[in-house]
C-alpha cells in the first residue's frame, strides 16, 4: 500500500542521501520522508541553473525551512551549454545530464552514495527525456519505486502540512520556448517577468507565457480564461510589450503541459 510510512521506510538502509529538490510538491515530499528517517544525513540540493525562476528558488528554500532539512545550492549556467541553448527536442536530456554530473560531483564531496529525485508514476507517461538522463546517472526515484501518483503525493503533503501541497506543477522557463528556437537570457527574463505580471493582474496560479519568436502566448487553465477580460488583457499587453514582447494573445484552448513541444521552423 502506498503510504507515507512506505516512503519513509524506503530510506531505511540508506546511510546518507542527497535529494534533488526543486520548488515543487514531489521532491518536497521525498525530502520530508528522507529527513524523517535520516535527519541530518539527508541533504537537499537545489540547482540554480539560470532557467529556474526566482519564485521557484524561493519556494525551494521555504520548503527546506519548513522541513528543517539542510539545503545546498548548485550554481551554474545552462546558457553555457550549446546542446541546451540550441533547444532541440532533447533539450531536457542535456539539461538533466549536466545536472546529474553536478550532483554526482557534489555527492562525492559530501561522501553521499545515494542521490534521489521527485519523479513520480504520473511523470512516466509523458515524453520526458530528462528522466532517462537522470536514470543514466544512477539517480533513483523513491516515489516511482513506492508507486506514488500525483494525487496521492498532494494528499499526503497536505496531511503533513507542507505549504506546497496544492502548488501547480512547474517546469523550467526554457520550456516556454518552442523547440528549434534558441534559448537566450533575454527570452528567459521576459518570460519570467511576463508570468509574474499575469499572476499579479489575474490572481491565477497556473500561468505560462510562451515566447514564440518574440510574441507572447498566454496560457491559463480554461476555467480561468474569463479573468483575462478586455480591461485586464489591455493592462497585461501594455506591460508585456514594455518588457520586450512584440504582441500578446491568450490561448483560448487553455493551459496544457508541453503544448509547444514541436520543432519550430
Amino acid at each position: 500500500m502506498t503510504t507515507l510510512e512506505s516512503l519513509v521506510d524506503w530510506f531505511d538502509d540508506k546511510n546518507k542521501v542527497m535529494i534533488a529538490l526543486s520548488g515543487g510538491v514531489d521532491s518536497a515530499l521525498v525530502a520530508y520522508a528522507a529527513f524523517q528517517k535520516l535527519g541530518s544525513s539527508a541533504i537537499a540540493v537545489t540547482a540554480d541553473y539560470k532557467t529556474l525562476s526566482a519564485e521557484e528558488l524561493g519556494t525551494a528554500k521555504q520548503i527546506c525551512s519548513e522541513i528543517g532539512i539542510k539545503q545546498l545550492l548548485l550554481d551554474y549556467s545552462e546558457l553555457e551549454n550549446e546542446d541546451f541553448i540550441k533547444n532541440n527536442s532533447d533539450r531536457c536530456f542535456h539539461c538533466r545530464m549536466e545536472l546529474g554530473d553536478h550532483l554526482i560531483q557534489l555527492a562525492k564531496e559530501h561522501n553521499v552514495k545515494v542521490i534521489v529525485d521527485g519523479t513520480n508514476l504520473d511523470d512516466l507517461g509523458d515524453y520526458r527525456p530528462g528522466i532517462e538522463a537522470l536514470k543514466q546517472n544512477g539517480i533513483r526515484s523513491p516515489l516511482v519505486e513506492t508507486r506514488f501518483s500525483k494525487p496521492k503525493i498532494r494528499e499526503i503533503a497536505k496531511t503533513i502540512g507542507l505549504s506546497v501541497y496544492d502548488k501547480p506543477s512547474n517546469s523550467c522557463l526554457a520550456s516556454r520556448i518552442p523547440w528549434g528556437q534558441r534559448v537566450t537570457a533575454e527570452k528567459l527574463t521576459r518570460i519570467e517577468f511576463g508570468e509574474t505580471i499575469v499572476k499579479q493582474l489575474t490572481n491565477v496560479k497556473q500561468v505560462r507565457v510562451r515566447d514564440i519568436d518574440g510574441s507572447a502566448k498566454i496560457e491559463v487553465e480554461k476555467q480561468m480564461i474569463s479573468r483575462l477580460d478586455q480591461n485586464v488583457l489591455k493592462q497585461i499587453t501594455e506591460k508585456l510589450k514594455m518588457i520586450g514582447f512584440t504582441s500578446v494573445e491568450v490561448d483560448q484552448e487553455g493551459y496544457k503541459p508541453g503544448k509547444i513541444n514541436v520543432i519550430a521552423d
